[in-house]
């Protein structure tokens, strides 16, 4: 099986396995216990935390430890709407974003509060002057993706970090898509809030963090323990914490190494669909470079997902998969509006694992299934 679903998620790094093994099998004490043991463990945690601040260009005292993005999308959002609807009920978003924040700023709107959600061009961008034309006196929280997740669209982040800079508005970015490929800084961003998540860079699921900015204020929504400076109840995750500091410290060192080869990789995809005479078009611009979405008129999404299985290919829709129907990509409707073109789109991204060859083989598997659609063949 050739796998090219890494925007969904990624093998485990050999090193990665490696690093965490020991707090498995030797080193399992609770980090908040005053033994050797637990000492030992709260070194390793404190290391991991310290390496994922330099990664994103920000200190240890700014990372606090959760189960994944989703996790840290929500401790974001409610915890600084929570905190500050004092100062005003108005969240501004867009409607490209992962269900992690629509689905929560959703139940805040059932609690009450003011969404406004952004539209994109045909590009997948927002408008900044769209976003400067809803900042409202009363609006506390802006959150944008960095990176999405379903075209790879990138988003002017610096350009609003610069516009938010002097309101009292915390500014969000879900970055879970993009810390692989993409150099970040936090402060350079201009950003008080920013998720991650290890699973996306070839590290253990179940951990990831949120970074929060020195000085800014969230309404804590777990109770017990007074772990991440009581600030995420809970026994932490070590090994976890190790997987993912050693997740980042390959991806510091390769990642220049990992985008050269992903637009290789994406070259060679779009050339040899073009020499087999594949109609398609490339949905979204200014993409991470490990993503590719595309238009393939005249398919069923489902069966041809299916068939491209049956060849030894896992590719995916950014498609929910709900009751054994594809529903039409909200990213894509937002896009191009309702069309065809939101149920015959496909993602494809790179990873670990893949080649130039891998992917010349998945174009020649494309034009096959597309050239059965087209034949009228099931």
């Amino acid at each position: 099986m050739n796998y090219f679903d890494h925007a969904a998620t990624t093998p485990m790094r050999p090193e990665v396995l490696e690093a965490m093994t020991p707090y498995f099998l030797e080193q399992y004490g609770n980090p908040s216990s005053i033994h050797g043991v637990g000492r030992k463990a709260r070194a390793a945690l404190d290391a991991s935390r310290r390496t994922l601040a330099t990664w994103i260009g920000a200190t240890p005292n700014e990372i606090v430890f959760t189960s994944g993005g989703t996790e840290s999308d929500n401790y974001a959002l409610f915890g600084a709407a929570y905190a500050n609807r004092h100062k005003g009920k108005h969240v501004i978003t867009t409607k490209i974003e992962h269900h992690a924040v629509l689905h929560a700023m959703g139940q805040l709107e059932r609690e009450g509060f003011d969404v406004t959600y952004l539209d994109v061009d045909e590009s997948g961008a927002i408008s900044v002057a769209a976003l400067k034309d809803a900042l409202r006196d009363d609006t506390i929280l802006v959150s944008v993706m960095y990176g999405n997740n379903e075209v790879g669209t990138i988003q002017p982040i610096a350009d609003i970090g610069t516009l938010l800079a002097d309101r009292d508005t915390l500014f969000h970015t879900d970055a879970v898509q993009a810390l692989g490929t993409e150099a970040i800084d936090v402060h350079a961003l201009g950003v008080d809030l920013l998720s991650a998540s290890a699973h996306k860079v070839n590290g253990p699921t179940g951990i990831g963090f949120l970074f929060i900015k020195t000085g800014v204020k969230l309404a804590t929504r777990s109770f017990g323990g007074q772990q991440e400076r009581k600030r995420r109840a809970g026994t932490e995750n070590v090994p976890g914490a190790v997987g993912f500091s050693r997740a980042a410290e390959l991806v510091i060192a390769e990642r220049n190494e990992r985008v050269t080869a992903y637009r290789e990789m994406a070259d060679t995809l779009l050339h040899t669909l073009d020499e087999l005479g594949v109609e398609y078009e490339v949905n979204g611009a200014n993409r991470l470079p490990h993503i590719v979405n595309l238009y393939l008129p005249g398919i069923e999404l489902e069966p041809f997902l299916i068939m491209m299985d049956m060849r030894g290919c896992a590719i995916s829709s950014g498609s929910a998969c709900t009751a054994g129907t594809i529903e039409p990509s909200h990213v894509l409707t937002a896009m191009y509006g309702q069309s065809d073109r939101t149920k015959q789109s496909v993602r494809i991204s790179f990873g670990l694992g893949n080649t130039v060859d891998d992917v010349t083989r998945l174009a020649e598997r494309l034009h096959e299934v597309v050239s059965t659609f087209m034949n009228g063949v099931r």
